[in-house]
């Protein structure tokens, strides 16, 4: 009977969810998806349990068009509450973790929001990756006044909306937006000579609001966007982008800025090739498609060089004072290096458990009042996760700096970071080259 009524709960969450969605406009379908029609039930496990301590959740996507990159950040958040319980805990008690894949799918990301704020009850959640699936999630949140930190929704309308008053506090990330990168990615455009360049972006709000802030930067530092008056904006439901690649090119652009997700741009970026449109055409990418894995997703030419060789884009970098240990603790206990976001994410879940302790309570309400105060607050700087719930605990005040950066949360919700520049090498391997800061 319990199995059942779980199953009946979320299957009611996710119906609810689906009608909360209907306003967002978004109805991507990737992977992760029922092919019967109706949205797949998101996929959920608890890795620590407590009755009456902090529950947290996570919504990543392990699933769908961004898991290339979501399943690298995924063990930050669990690695995190291990950390924090076994030096004894937030308000002593242990951590309990809900994790759920959103498929990187908004209605999805709902549903899974829906069944951690209603059934699991959770307190904060770290997530989504997706900017449509943190606006589908954060719309859930609010209401139900849980505390939600995304480690990697870069788009400018969190912001936008933040200052409306939209989501009441209840709202943060440790990815600063991209109203930043754009900068960063325009000046840097400029800096290797581009004049001309033209855009290409997923037609969602991180691939508009992205382009957005790239267009208007760009020409403020005197290039022209060749296709301003007819952008290239594609279906994240798209399979095929032959009709996409020929606009994307047209014009003889100096470069062509590609906002993308991985499963769908690796598509496009073939469709430019077996073109031939892409040739002599710098390909500058963004955080969406940073993965180990995508030169390969995207493949290689008749001549069996990678595709993607030479290409460079940015990334939210990591250069906080929590970071080398933070890299050690992740080599310890995995054996590898961590990947792109994990820092962000392990960040947003100790921001979590450090504003629960400093409000003294397991709650949405109390964490959200607290978190700005422990991130950019006047006490004590520390980096290490435990020594600040210690000082905490004592009764005193802190300044977590993290494994990302400072991260430095404004009344906005909004962390200013550095960017990795980073390109393609002959052999498909990706590799960091630079680091710009935008100004």
């Amino acid at each position: 009977m319990r199995k059942i009524s779980a199953a009946l709960s979320l299957s009611i969450a996710t119906l609810a969810a689906g009608f909360l969605l209907g306003a967002c406009g978004d109805s991507s379908t990737p992977n992760g998806t029922a092919t019967n029609g109706s949205t797949a039930t998101p996929a959920a496990s608890t890795t620590t349990s407590s009755a009456k301590g902090l529950k947290i959740g996570s919504l990543l996507p392990t699933t769908g068009d961004l898991a290339s990159v979501g399943q690298q950040m995924l063990g930050s958040v669990p690695l995190l509450v291990d950390t924090v319980n076994a030096c004894g805990g937030v308000n002593g008690e242990p951590v309990t973790l809900v994790q759920v894949d959103d498929q990187t799918d908004p209605k999805a990301g709902a549903a899974g929001m829906t069944k951690l704020a209603t059934l699991d009850k959770v307190a904060g959640v770290v997530g989504s990756f997706a900017s449509s699936v943190s606006s589908a999630a954060v719309s859930i949140a609010t209401p139900n006044k849980v505390m939600l930190i995304s480690p990697g929704s870069t788009s400018p309308v969190f912001t936008e909306k933040a200052q409306k008053g939209d989501y009441k506090g209840f709202w943060a990330r440790t990815a600063p937006p991209d109203t930043y990168q754009a900068l960063a990615l325009a000046q840097l455009a400029r800096k290797k000579g581009f004049k001309r360049v033209s855009t290409v972006v997923i037609n969602n709000d991180y691939g508009v609001g992205f382009e957005k802030a790239f267009v208007q930067t760009f020409e403020k530092l005197g290039g022209t966007i060749v296709n301003k008056d007819k952008p290239v904006r594609y279906d994240p439901k798209a399979q095929t982008f032959d009709t996409e690649a020929a606009a994307a090119f047209a014009g003889k652009p100096d470069a062509v800025l590609a906002v993308l997700y991985a499963e769908t741009g690796s598509l496009f970026l073939k469709a430019a090739y077996q073109q031939g449109v892409a040739k002599g055409v710098q390909i500058l990418l963004t955080d969406g498609v940073k993965s180990p894995t995508f030169p390969e997703q995207v493949g290689k030419g008749d001549d069996g060089k990678y595709i993607l060789t030479g290409a460079i884009g940015t990334v939210p970098g990591s250069d906080g004072k929590a970071l080398e240990a933070f890299n050690k603790l992740w080599k310890d206990k995995k054996g590898s290096a961590p990947g792109e976001y994990a820092p962000q994410a392990w960040d947003a879940a100790a921001l979590l458990t450090l504003a629960a302790q400093a409000a003294k309570e397991n709650t949405g309400v109390g964490i959200a009042s607290k978190i700005r105060e422990v991130a950019d607050g006047p006490g004590t700087e520390v980096s290490d996760v435990c020594e600040g719930l210690k000082l905490l605990k004592d009764g005193k005040k802190i300044n977590y700096q993290g494994a990302s950066g400072n991260v430095d949360v404004d009344a906005n919700g909004d962390v200013v970071g550095v960017y990795d520049v980073w390109t393609v090498g002959d052999d498909g391997t990706i590799k960091v080259i630079d680091k710009v800061t935008p100004k």
